[in-house]
């Protein structure tokens, strides 16, 4: 690592892909699966307790979400591999695009099913339902091209923050009210939330510029930069230590430590094709994974270890869609065809 001026610079010794027969060697059928009655499109962990032990899923494609429950052998003994349990299937006018659960999602009490998705339409639809017969459904217009990512406020859930193509980053309210715009300088591509700060939000943009807002005053009070060109598809902000920002660009995936400089800290290719999506491990902070672009017939997801300059293991799913990490587990869900894919690292 060559230090200038106290700022950290990229090392210019270029790192290599996995060779094919390293592949081969890191690559592992999943850990796990379910199967669908259709395509997966996206797939999201509940990344708040559920109040029981078993963890809360929602899968969607076209015109459908699926919410149940997740337990693991590695939580439960008596689980043989997964028991997932489907609670409910919702009717979604379009294919679901993006979905974000709410930190109000609780199955113990008094049950309540709450998320968010975006579709096509550039529309957002709140969910609430009580697993019963109270089901309501809130459409929340603004955006006026395609969304790209969405996050609901994780102290109480009582704002969602979502992004997209048209250059804004826009917060609503649950009754649906547009409550404030951010406006961005290239389509806006991941939103995240400070797990404590409810008054600071990430913003990641294709062009490859990430930055920190401070919601009270609407400015931005922190920037990062990827340092060269080729779109910023996808970032997340470590929400276990959040020095720490991921990000996939061009066929790269990055780190920062924004303690240190605003230029990522290390930064290797991943996928040849281009990088699709960039998830942190909620589990443990030194694990992330990032899926390349949805193939004709497959898609990879690459689990890597900071600190181990290769990926740890090799997934791959047909058409696999979306990507998500389980609360307490180092296990990570990619959607495919007709099947949800789990796998599970060791430690």
């Amino acid at each position: 690592m060559l230090s200038i001026g106290g700022e950290d610079m990229i090392s210019d010794l270029k790192p290599t892909l996995p060779d094919r027969d390293m592949q081969e060697d890191l690559t592992r059928s999943p850990s796990y699966t379910v199967t669908c009655e259709d395509y997966v499109h996206v797939v999201e962990f509940s990344p708040f307790s559920s109040g029981s032990p078993a963890s809360l899923l929602a899968y969607g494609g076209n015109q459908y979400v699926v919410v149940g429950t997740c337990l693991f052998q590695e939580e439960d003994m008596e689980v043989d591999g997964v028991q997932f349990n489907a609670l409910r299937a919702f009717h979604h006018d379009l294919r679901v695009d993006a979905l974000a659960w709410s930190p109000e999602s609780r199955l113990d009490r008094i049950p309540t099913i709450r998320f968010c998705t975006a579709a096509a339409d550039r529309k957002l639809r709140l969910l609430t339902s009580d697993l019963q017969d109270q089901n309501e459904v809130k459409v929340m217009e603004g955006h006026g091209s395609y969304i790209n990512h969405l996050v609901f406020e994780p102290t109480e859930g009582k704002q969602i923050a979502s992004v997209s193509d048209d250059h804004t980053c826009r917060l609503w309210d649950l009754d649906g009210n547009e409550t404030a715009v951010l406006r961005l300088r290239s389509p806006g591509m991941s939103v995240c939330w400070h797990p404590q700060d409810v008054f600071k939000l990430m913003v990641a943009e294709k062009k490859g510029t990430i930055r920190f807002y401070d919601l009270v005053t609407q400015q931005a009070i922190l920037s990062l930069d990827c340092g060269h060109s080729g779109p910023l598809m996808s970032a997340d902000w470590c929400l276990t230590n959040t020095i720490k920002v991921g990000a996939v660009v061009g066929n790269d995936w990055l780190i920062w430590d924004i303690t240190r400089s605003s230029y990522p800290q290390e930064k290797r290719p991943a996928h040849k094709d281009k990088a699709r999506l960039f998830r942190w491990s909620i589990a443990n902070e030194n694990l992330f994974a990032t899926t390349g672009c949805p193939g004709k017939i497959s898609s990879q997801v690459f689990i890597h270890h900071l600190g181990h300059p290769q990926p740890i293991m090799i997934g791959s799913s047909s058409v696999g869609s979306g990507l998500s990490w389980h609360r307490m587990l180092p296990l990570c869900v990619v959607g495919g065809d007709r099947k949800l894919c789990f796998w599970m690292t060791e430690m």
